[in-house]
């Protein structure tokens, strides 16, 4: 694979079950580089494999968001068509529903200038809600950003990254009748943040996620609240003691919602219920030690009758579960395997599921619910990489676990260049993720396959502090002054996890030359790329992208300004020289490696002044150091920037290190 290839990706995603269980909607998403755009359209098979899949929307402009309504007559999915031009300029957000198997139609219920959250049918079948942004009276100004007011900011988490100031844009939640017979109706107000809208069985009400009280810019947690469908006063349900990600209705005056433990991060969301009537909530996964809000991947709970269907992570996997909703028995595995389930769906007897494995982008995959023990009950629907994986053969990473210095064992895995691209001796990159209470593991990951075909060797690994394995692991890298469940911080244990990796790579595999090692890794990736040249001399060469280099400024500069307390337990107002002790900043002298940087100039997860301080410092130094800026580009670009600079992106690492990691 080149990095061109990457104009060459597709694949599936946004699983939704029709009623019956006989069809399932899904997104199909490639890249159009010519364009320099994504392209995404509705398709739809049948889940008996009966006839080939299908495209159901008619054009490409970002389709997404499959919802069938309750009667499986017609489907509801956003849209960003175009201004009215046909062209690929300006485009706006749209809600549209379209008839399925009859004729008729494709009706567009709403749009706006902003983005639209996934859509809900009420029961009944004649209303869609949904979430967008609502822009505050400094946006009557007109389109002159220097001729408006000023922002008046009186809250953390003014804004967020890839989606701008959302202080004078809060999200709301609105109703619009299915027909489109008349206007969509906000539902909520306030200057407050609204999410995952759910109707109640008989339409009259919703349930939201929301933090409203008074200083919720100061807590972590959110409450469920209840509105009348018609608008008015919400009610509220829990006692905004903890935080609520997704919810979904259920009989008998019962929420699920996936919950987890506010102010003490990293912390473990966990399937629970919530009784509509006394708020008591009900977790039904803590023996599982595992966070069912995979990354990517993570959806509301599905009610089946009196089950809950969930997925997790699990040392590497993402796999799919289902519990009693009244907590009576252990939650059962379902859908298993070496494997990323990416998103899931279950109806009529039927569950239907993309995932992705280390050599294959997602696809659609069919379960039949119904098939007896032993049965072999999993189709797959689609082949949408197939021409990819034909052009582009994948490399097949192996896994392997190694002790940790301490305690416990890390998942790893090493994917060799493939067969003639190079000969003993070969290159070593080690690639740390983000988070770091994320994981690495079982799933399609382009850059690996772009690194491996380049001629390296690719190590990566879920250290201390990833998540995908215990409470206690992920949150072992909290600081050692937390009061509250202490670990060592960061830069400690998780990088002697690192190295331990490194190590037992190189023993195991006689061909990897440790003396031509790269580090690499973006967001807290690029801080262990910063830390581990400023105390090590092992790496030839380091990419340092999107990076925490100084935490103290990271606190006050980032979106996220004010949360790291939770994730390091201690305030930077009080214990600041913790927070420039674990920072790379406090190490710079001492980085002789040669580092490339790379960042977005409008990351807001670590602004750019991140950057600019290692850059600045290593220069002074006289060391070794390279520095690219990526116009127009959030914290997003490796994922979902332009693919022009996605794919400069890759070309700018496989040189940096065939420039430093040459015999």
């Amino acid at each position: 694979m080149e990095p061109s290839d990457i104009g060459r990706i597709v694949g599936a995603s946004n699983p939704a079950v029709s009623p019956d269980g006989g069809t399932v909607a899904f997104v199909v998403t490639r890249v159009d580089l010519d364009a320099n755009r994504y392209r995404s359209a509705v398709w739809l098979a049948a889940t008996d494999g009966s006839t080939p899949p299908y495209r159901f929307s008619a054009g490409e402009h970002g389709d997404t968001a499959p919802a069938w309504s309750p009667d499986g007559r017609f489907l509801a999915f956003t849209s960003r068509r175009a201004d009215g031009t046909g062209g690929d300029g300006e485009r706006r957000a749209s809600l549209h529903v379209a008839p399925v198997g009859v004729g008729g139609e494709v009706a567009c219920v709403a749009e706006g200038d902003e983005g639209f959250g996934r859509p809900a049918w009420s029961p009944d079948g004649r209303h869609l809600a949904y979430t967008t942004r609502v822009r505050g009276s400094r946006w009557t100004a007109g389109d002159d950003d220097a001729a408006r007011p000023p922002r008046r900011v009186d809250r953390l988490l003014s804004r967020v990254d890839d989606e701008g100031w959302i202080i004078d844009r809060p999200q709301h939640v609105f109703v619009v009748p299915a027909d489109g017979t008349a206007a969509p109706r906000q539902v909520t107000d306030g200057d407050f943040e609204h999410g995952s809208p759910v109707w109640s069985p008989d339409s009259t009400e919703m349930a939201f996620v929301a933090a409203r009280h008074h200083d919720w810019d100061l807590s972590e947690a959110n409450d469920v609240w209840v509105v009348a469908a018609a608008g008015g006063a919400p009610r509220r349900i829990t006692d905004t003691s903890a935080v609520h990600l997704d919810i979904a209705w259920g009989p008998e005056g019962r929420l699920a919602s996936l919950a987890s433990e506010a102010d003490v991060g990293p912390a473990h969301a966990r399937v629970a219920t919530v009784d509509l009537t006394t708020g008591a909530v009900t977790e039904l996964t803590r023996n599982l030690d595992r966070t069912c809000a995979p990354f990517p991947g993570r959806r509301a709970p599905i009610w089946d009758g009196e089950h809950l269907w969930f997925s997790i992570e699990d040392r590497g996997d993402v796999h799919v579960y289902r519990v009693a909703a009244d907590g009576g028995a252990t939650p059962e595995r379902v859908i298993a395997g070496e494997r990323w389930v990416t998103g899931y769906d279950v109806a009529g007897g039927a569950l239907a599921f993309t995932a992705a494995s280390p050599t294959s982008v997602p696809e659609v995959f069919v379960a039949a619910l119904d098939a007896p023990a032993g049965a072999d009950r999993e189709r797959a629907l689609t082949s949408v990489g197939a021409a990819f994986h034909a052009a582009c053969p994948p490399v097949r990473p192996e896994r392997f676990t190694v002790p940790s210095p301490a305690g416990g064992d890390i998942d790893a895995w090493l994917a060799l260049p493939p067969r003639g691209t190079a000969a003993d001796g070969v290159p070593v990159l080690l690639s740390v993720h983000g988070g770091p209470a994320t994981q690495y593991g079982s799933t399609w990951f382009d850059e690996f396959q772009l690194w491996a075909s380049a001629g390296f060797a690719v190590l990566y690994a879920n250290p201390h502090g990833s998540s995908g394995f215990t409470e206690d692991w992920v949150r072992a890298i909290r600081s050692p002054l937390a009061p509250v469940a202490p670990g060592r911080g960061w830069g400690s244990i998780d990088a002697d996890d690192l190295m331990a990796v490194v190590d037992a790579a190189l023993e195991r595999w006689p061909q990897l030359d440790g003396q031509r090692m790269g580090v690499l890794g973006g967001s807290y990736g690029g801080y262990m790329t910063s830390w581990l040249v400023g105390h090590s001399d092992r790496f030839a060469a380091a990419c340092s992208e999107r990076a925490v280099n100084n935490l103290l400024t990271l606190e006050t500069g980032s979106d996220a300004a004010g949360y790291f307390r939770f994730i390091f337990g201690v305030s930077h107002l009080d214990e600041a020289e913790e927070y420039l002790a674990r920072s790379p900043m406090t190490a710079v002298q001492e980085i002789r490696t040669p580092v490339l940087i790379l960042h977005s100039e409008d990351d807001l997860r670590c602004p750019i002044e991140q950057a600019d301080q290692l850059f600045v410092a290593l220069r002074l130094l006289g060391r070794e150091v390279e520095y690219h800026r990526f116009p127009g580009e959030s914290h997003e670009l490796s994922r979902s920037g332009s693919p022009k600079h996605r794919v400069q992106r890759a070309e700018l690492i496989i040189d940096w290190f065939r420039r430093h990691l040459e015999p």
